[in-house]
């Protein structure tokens, strides 16, 4: 679903576009980042990333964290689990409880990547979203793992 479906879906919706914060020169610095929140029918929510000034031809991994981005790459805290439970429990730590955004950059790199789950945040809500130096693991054990964190972008969720 393209981020304007989406924004056509529901009259709420959050945008926050602006410079990643940047923790590894896998995200330059100047790299910049796009994101849309809108909830949608259903209970539903969709979240689309575009990013841009990142390196080319490259395999990233993108989450939704329960923090705002800091100086540092743990400022950010965990993965926003909608039911919360194991980190890296294939149970808790997949993408429809939590928002994943993996995205490959084209030859410019720039991409874009959304998710869309079955449900909507309430009280508590995710405040980042962090990308991660690789694609997402599914496996027992890793579930849920992407790498070190490489750059972040705030969200108010």
């Amino acid at each position: 679903m393209h981020f304007a479906v989406a924004l056509a879906l529901t009259a709420s919706f959050t945008v926050v576009s602006g410079d990643l914060t940047s923790y590894d020169p896998r995200v330059p610095v100047g790299a910049r980042a796009e994101v849309v929140v809108a909830p949608i029918g259903a209970g539903g929510t969709v979240v689309w990333l575009r990013t841009s000034g990142l390196l080319p031809d490259r395999d990233y991994g993108a989450h939704a964290h329960v923090n705002p981005c800091g100086p540092a790459p743990a400022d950010s805290g965990p993965h926003y689990q909608h039911v919360q439970g194991g980190a890296t429990d294939p149970a808790f730590a997949n993408p429809s409880n939590e928002i994943w955004l993996d995205f490959t950059t084209d030859s410019h790199g720039r991409a874009e990547a959304w998710a869309r789950v079955p449900w909507q945040f309430g009280e508590r809500r995710a405040q980042s979203v962090v990308l991660h130096e690789e694609h997402t693991h599914t496996e027992p054990g890793h579930a849920g793992t992407a790498g070190a964190r490489v750059g972040c972008i705030t969200v108010p969720f």
